[in-house]
């Protein structure tokens, strides 16, 4: 930690405990609104497009809290690292991580050069688990032959068909 002095990590402290609390009171206010929110007990005379929108709503809420989750446990270990003396080191060259990138932000565990090499969270949707595949032409080779009877001759095949007299 030499290369930080005792005010720049004031600075970051203060900055990181402030992240912190905002998100503990973003995150107390969303389940608060969840218990608050019991929505209507019958869905008869709802349009499907509301019903939609609520749903995407919700699942947007639910992304944003899990971010923010994910954030405070991020704060939460940079404190703890300042409070070891591990903070502000790179996690994989061991080299100092810039102030500057530290006051951007203040959580981070890799220098610019090594944000790269971070792990890529591959997990997949549940519903993948489940899904089954489409069965075999659907899709784009299905849909190459679509629109064929709008060709010239057209007029000929329906002709084929006889008429009403």
């Amino acid at each position: 930690m030499s290369h930080l002095t005792s005010v720049q990590l004031q600075q970051l402290r203060s900055q990181l405990e402030q992240e912190k609390k905002d998100i503990e009171n973003h995150l107390n206010e969303a389940a608060a609104t969840e218990e608050e929110q019991a929505g209507e007990l019958s869905s008869y005379d709802n349009h499907p497009g509301d019903l939609g929108t609520e749903t995407f709503e919700k699942a947007r809420d639910m992304a944003i809290d899990e971010s923010m989750e994910e954030r405070l446990e991020q704060i939460e270990a940079a404190l703890v690292r300042m409070d070891d003396g591990t903070y502000g080191h790179c996690e994989v060259s061991g080299e100092p991580i810039p102030f500057e990138r530290l006051e951007a932000v203040p959580y981070t565990t890799r220098t610019v050069e090594h944000v790269d090499e971070a792990p890529i969270n591959e997990e997949r949707p549940p519903e993948e688990e489940v899904m089954t595949r489409p069965p075999a032409g659907a899709g784009e080779g299905r849909q190459a032959g679509s629109g064929r009877f709008d060709d010239a001759g057209a007029w000929e095949t329906v002709e084929d068909y006889g008429n009403a007299k």
